[in-house]
């Protein structure tokens, strides 16, 4: 895990409630068992998708959510074992 690329993926208040919407997916989107479309999460971020997908990728990156591709759709999920590192890691270094 890179804590930089960790910390500054979560510098903005979107990629922020992107990650708080994926958490309970179901509560907040028509949820596939691939994980949720990038659509659905730009339609409901009211950003332009390329917008949502650089936004998407910079988490992806950061290993923070995890994609899936199934034919033309992508779709997104938690990473919820790096969540959990994460908070590992605040608690015993920071």
């Amino acid at each position: 895990m890179d804590q930089l690329e960790v910390f500054k993926a979560l510098s903005n208040k979107t990629r922020l409630q992107i990650l708080q919407w994926l958490k309970e997916p179901e509560k907040h989107f028509e949820v596939q068992a691939a994980g949720v479309c990038v659509g659905l999460i730009q339609k409901k971020a009211g950003l332009t998708q390329s917008t949502i997908s650089e936004y998407l990728s910079i988490l992806q990156r950061a290993g923070l959510v995890e994609a899936t591709r199934v034919g033309q759709w992508t779709y997104y999920k938690r990473n919820e074992d790096a969540f959990r590192k994460l908070g590992e890691l605040i608690s015993n270094t920071l």
